[in-house]
C-alpha cells in the first residue's frame, strides 16, 4: 500500500507560478517501483493526465495543453515527485492529483494504482 499526499495548491494570478509536491510512503522500496505522475479534474471535466515521470526520473511525458509550461521531477531520496507549473493559465484551475502507476501508459489513460487525495489549484485572470 502506498500513501500519497499532495500539497502546494493555492490561489495563483494568471502568469504565475506554482509547485506542487507529492510525499509518497509505504513499505519498503515501494516509491522506486512506480512511474510517477500528475492528473487534474476541472470542475465539470473528466480526470485528464498532465506529466508523468518514469522510474528513473530520466523520462518524462507532458500533455499538449501543459508542455512547454509544466516541469515534473522526482527526488528518490525524500520520496517525493513534483509539479513545477509556470505562466499558469485559468484553464489550468482543476483540483490535481498525485499518482502512482505501471509505467507512463496507464497514468496517461488514468488508471493509475495510488491516488492522492488532490490539491486544488486555481488561477485568477
Amino acid at each position: 500500500q502506498v500513501q500519497l499526499v499532495e500539497s502546494g495548491g493555492g490561489l495563483v494570478q494568471a502568469g504565475g507560478s506554482r509547485r506542487l509536491s507529492c510525499a509518497a510512503s509505504g513499505p519498503g522500496r515501494t516509491f522506486s517501483s512506480f512511474t510517477m505522475g500528475w492528473l487534474r479534474q476541472a470542475p465539470g471535466k473528466e480526470r485528464e493526465f498532465v506529466a508523468a515521470i518514469n522510474l528513473s526520473g530520466g523520462s518524462t511525458n507532458y500533455a499538449d495543453s501543459v508542455k512547454g509550461r509544466v516541469t515534473i521531477s522526482r527526488d528518490g531520496a525524500e520520496s517525493t515527485v513534483y509539479l513545477q507549473m509556470n505562466s499558469l493559465k485559468p484553464e489550468d484551475t482543476a483540483v490535481y492529483y498525485c499518482a502512482a502507476g505501471w509505467g507512463v501508459t496507464t497514468l496517461v489513460a488514468g488508471r493509475a494504482t495510488y491516488w492522492g487525495q488532490g490539491t486544488q489549484v486555481t488561477v485568477s485572470s
